[in-house]
């Protein structure tokens, strides 16, 4: 049993999100001590730790997702053509890239993906409520950059 209790104080999760920051997740059981390792090793390996509880898409993917639907959402609704809510975002709040031409760099399968499986678990949740439009391009395969449609035409 004490073997059981010492893995369960050193178990914790490192995600690697991007080159530059990485996720440290603390599980309920971990020690002080490991979490703070862990955050040392990180920073060793030249990464910027970020701590965040276990939950769907921890920081960035739990915010952007539902805001790249969003901007889907308002296409869908007539509220602005692709183009110019990707130059409203690009303009206006400093993107380097719009939201469109993210989910196209992500792949639009890979975005109903996630939004199908928070979906799921949280049906009542408006943030997570699938879209039509993403729905019928990946259908139709246009999945983004990779297949050279989605949103836009790629080359």
């Amino acid at each position: 049993m004490d073997y059981f209790i010492d893995v369960l104080t050193t178990f914790l999760c490192l995600e690697h999100f991007s080159s530059l920051s990485v996720y440290v997740i603390k599980a309920p059981a971990t020690s002080q001590q490991t979490f703070d390792a862990l955050l040392e090793f990180s920073k060793a390996l030249g990464k910027h730790p970020v701590s965040c509880k276990d939950s769907p898409g921890f920081i960035v993917n739990r915010l952007l997702v539902p805001y790249m639907l969003e901007a889907v959402r308002l296409h869908e609704r007539g509220h602005g053509s692709k183009e110019d809510i990707d130059v409203a975002m690009k303009l206006g709040a400093g993107y380097p890239m719009g939201l469109f031409e993210l989910l196209d760099y992500v792949g639009l399968d890979t975005s109903k993906f996630i939004i199908d499986g928070w979906h799921e678990k949280d049906p009542d949740n408006p943030l997570f409520a699938p879209s039509p439009l993403l729905n019928k391009l990946v259908a139709e395969g246009k999945l983004g950059k990779k297949t050279g449609e989605g949103f836009y035409k790629h080359k």
